[in-house]
């Protein structure tokens, strides 16, 4: 069937120019530009975090690796099928949820997924701001000896924060200049945090004595199977959930695409392999570091900042910012933009949704999230999963069980039109997204040591580990199964009449 989008959209209260459906003439992006994507957001400390989390954990590097790689192949599925929408349609991510949610209720995925975009904007700040207190105290040392200004319970002390504000104010100002004064930035990444990253290596290889071999026959430190596969499982969800986020308003980008065959095969060519690849230099430098320094170093900051050389400390701190600097901006500031901008189309631009991130972002108490692997992966990236999941399950199969891939654009932007469902919410999508997140809650409050372990039953504790696939199926299966009978917009007639048929 063809593609039906009136190009003389309304410009109703849902209406905006940001997300408004991007006409075939301008949907440029090829197979090289969605891989280069991949290898640009790839690139990034928290990626080599990742990895080095998974060796802190106890997996040697064949394990860490095994799982990096898995849980990105698994992600890539979503990853395709909800770019589908965007490619064909045009549309970002907020809109594309108004067909499963409403309307009105898309809001609260595209604010689920808003607010962990806030939370890795933090974490990204977090570690510029690190990097640049790094190296000023190797020039200023009385900034590691200020005062404490913030109560204990804060875990922050006063040259770190100093530092991660000044950060924090230079990530705001590149959002008051705009979008476009990220290019230069990115271009410097692309070139210095790969050479940068390879120096690291290079010192892997060097400072252990044999080189790759002593790195590489560091054995796993689990004790059993049974303890391997304890800290496997909710390490491959927390693999999954780091890219949770993208899966979900991958349509931001993918609405850009010149054909589906080229959204799907970039993301293919981009995605497991750059991720694989640069994990894989993290788990060299980490198990070095324990055989270099007697304990596991897995922030490439705090190592850096080992080094003797003031100068070569400093220009690897100031790379550090500058690629994180380019990395959050790109990730983790236009995709919540548009999230906080579909509250109120009219009200709220990309700049102004920029400062919204940008607060919460600090709200997050980000310095907490990465101050331990345990925390990173079973507390930030497995909790959140548990979120985005459901989400994802509902709009995947909405978009293919129930509408079989067939939208009508221009009544995603009427308030009145057929996905206002009843006053702009889909009740049934709500019902599901919260079946979907009830049997994962017990064992976050387990984790975040709410309540104790004892107080339910342990096999509904371990469903926490499989938080991001237990979502995802029970929302998904739940809502197809409520949605079958429901009558759905296919079509529009020649006078713009809308025609409905029985889902199943």
């Amino acid at each position: 069937m063809d593609v039906h989008i009136n190009q003389n959209i309304p410009h109703t209260t849902l209406y905006s120019e940001d997300l408004a459906p991007v006409p075939p003439s301008r949907r440029t992006w090829n197979t090289w530009n969605y891989a280069s994507l991949w290898i640009s957001m790839s690139l990034c400390i928290p990626t080599y975090m990742l990895a080095s989390s998974l060796i802190e954990g106890g997996m040697n590097w064949w394990q860490a690796i095994l799982t990096i790689f898995a849980g990105n192949t698994v992600v890539l599925i979503p990853m395709i099928l909800n770019g589908h929408a965007g490619a064909k349609y045009g549309i970002p991510f907020p809109v594309f949820a108004r067909a499963s949610f409403g309307t009105r209720g898309a809001n609260i995925p595209a604010m689920l997924r808003a607010i962990v975009a806030c939370g890795w904007f933090g974490i990204q700040t977090w570690i510029g701001g690190f990097a640049l207190y790094q190296m000023l105290q190797l020039w200023i040392p009385s900034l590691a000896t200020l005062p404490p200004v913030f109560p204990a319970a804060f875990g922050l002390a006063t040259g770190p924060a100093i530092c991660f504000l000044l950060f924090w104010l230079l990530n705001m100002y590149i959002v008051y200049l705009g979008i476009e004064s990220i290019r230069k930035l990115l271009v410097f990444k692309a070139i210095f945090l790969p050479v940068a990253v390879l120096a690291l290596l290079f010192w892997a290889i060097n400072a252990v004595e044999g080189g790759l071999g002593p790195i590489l026959t560091q054995p796993s430190k689990f004790s059993s199977n049974a303890a391997f596969w304890a800290f496997f499982i909710p390490g491959l969800t927390g693999m999954v959930g780091f890219w949770a986020t993208l899966s979900l308003n991958i349509p931001d980008f993918t609405r850009y695409a010149v054909s589906q065959k080229a959204q799907i095969k970039g993301q293919a060519l981009g995605l497991p392999p750059s991720m694989t690849l640069f994990s894989f230099i993290g788990v060299v430098v980490t198990s070095a570091t324990t055989i270099v320094y007697g304990t596991t170093i897995w922030d490439p900051v705090v190592l850096a900042g080992k080094f003797d050389n003031k100068i070569l400390v400093s220009i690897a701190m100031i790379a550090v910012a500058i690629s994180t600097l380019a990395t959050n901006i790109a990730a983790n500031i236009i995709s919540p933009a548009n999230d906080f901008a579909n509250l109120a189309p009219k009200k709220i631009n990309f700049r102004t949704g920029g400062y919204i991130t940008g607060i919460i972002g600090i709200l997050i108490f980000p310095w907490k999230l990465v101050a331990d692997p345990t925390g990173y992966i079973f507390t930030w990236l497995v909790g959140y999963s548990s979120l985005l999941g459901p989400v994802g399950g509902i709009m995947i199969a909405d978009y293919y069980l129930i509408r079989r891939q067939q939208l009508v654009v221009d009544e995603l932007y009427d308030p009145q039109g057929a996905y206002s469902f009843s006053n702009g919410f889909n009740r049934y999508a709500m019902v599901a997204l919260l079946l979907g997140i009830i049997p994962n809650i017990p064992g976050f409050l387990t984790t975040i040591k709410v309540i104790s372990p004892d107080a339910v039953p342990g096999w509904i504790n371990q469903l926490y580990s499989y938080a991001w696939f237990v979502g995802f199926f029970v929302s998904g299966i739940s809502y197809y199964l409520i949605m079958r009978s429901y009558s759905i917009i296919t079509t529009t007639g020649k006078n713009n009449e809308i025609n409905y048929v029985t889902a199943d």
